[in-house]
């Protein structure tokens, strides 16, 4: 009997996607004999010091189950409850955790800061760090929460990092980088880990890898050692020290292994601009978003987009704006995927001249 393998259609988020090979025969190889718990295995061991050789810096590292928890942990390590979080309006946390920054903050409030593309405008941030500074009657300006890359898929370039976190440092404030697509960020504009995180005055980071490859493991990275006892702290607080830590750290140590998390990137990235220049040439479609990442907005006649969505095609539409549609790429589509989208389009927007 021949099985019939249809293109993989859901290109509503790269979360979507299932895990690469080697994570999960690096779970499989860590499920024998017995481990000593909480991360105290020796398998937890090398992976934090694989992040150490991967940041070229002392990290300490906290794995987790969610992107939303990283998130809350790493910023509630970085203010007090009176404090504010600056971060763009598009941001993750403002729009998509439910209000767990504030929880895991104990109440610290956010403060947005707009700018173009998803990023910080660096005017708009001066002013913010500033604002009622010292007035005991307002929320104190705490930390820079900036997202690489950012939720409109394009990316901060190095300097643009290092004038953002100046003026927040200037200001006496930390730096949190969501990096929940860090990878597809860092091969995006051909940095070094330590170049996009600490190197461009990041506090912490929340690095992401459930998006990339990996199940269930994220994780918070801290390059200041005077966070670790609180993070420790905090972690097991937030029921994120789990006691078979290992199943974490391995998909983490499989991740950085032969440099997968960045083949996974760059494939998924490469699929997205496939998308884009292949969109790119067909009449009633535009092109919203600049090339960065794998995230791609355009804007569809209603028509495309009901006509797709019947066809089996799975992505976002309208709610960032009537006819706005998002199509995010992942390691997981190829080549052949894309194409058959296109086509797919083509034939639409055909039927409809």
């Amino acid at each position: 009997m021949t099985t019939t393998v249809t293109p993989l259609r859901g290109y509503l988020s790269d979360n979507a996607a299932g895990a690469s090979p080697q994570i999960l025969a690096a779970m499989t190889s860590a499920a024998e004999g017995l481990a000593a718990p909480y991360g105290n295995d020796d398998l937890s061991a090398s992976v934090r010091a694989k992040f150490a050789d991967v940041f070229d810096h002392h990290v300490d590292v906290f794995p987790v189950g969610t992107g939303s928890a990283a998130n809350g942990l790493a910023l509630a390590a970085l203010t007090p409850p009176w404090g504010a979080v600056l971060s763009h309006p598009d941001s993750h946390i403002n729009n998509d955790e439910a209000g767990a920054p504030e929880f895991f903050t104990n109440g610290a409030r956010s403060i947005l800061v707009d700018g173009p593309d998803s990023k910080l405008d660096p005017d708009l941030l001066r002013a913010a760090v500033g604002r009622r500074r010292g007035d005991v009657h307002s929320v104190q300006p705490s930390v820079v929460s900036l997202t690489q890359a950012t939720e409109a898929g394009s990316v901060y370039s190095l300097n643009e990092l290092a004038e953002l976190s100046s003026i927040a440092h200037e200001a006496g404030l930390r730096v949190h980088m969501d990096g929940a697509r860090f990878a597809n960020a860092l091969t995006a504009i051909g940095a070094t880990p330590a170049d996009m995180s600490w190197k461009a005055g990041v506090d912490v980071l929340s690095f992401g890898a459930t998006k990339n490859g990996a199940m269930t493991a994220d994780a918070v990275i801290s390059f200041d050692s005077g966070l670790a006892t609180e993070l420790r702290y905090r972690h097991k607080r937030a029921g994120q020290l789990t006691s078979k830590m290992r199943f974490q750290t391995a998909q983490l140590g499989a991740y950085l292994d032969d440099d997968l998390w960045l083949d996974n990137a760059r494939h998924a990235n490469a699929m997205a601009s496939r998308l884009r220049d292949g969109l790119a040439e067909l009449p009633g479609v535009t092109i919203l978003s600049k090339s960065g990442a794998n995230i791609l907005f355009c804007h569809f006649p209603e028509y495309l987009s009901a006509d797709l969505k019947a066809r089996g095609y799975a992505f976002y539409d309208d709610r960032w704006g009537t006819g706005v549609v998002r199509f995010v790429t992942s390691f997981a589509h190829d080549a052949s995927d894309i194409d058959a989208l296109l086509a797919s389009v083509t034939e639409v927007t055909r039927q409809h001249s």
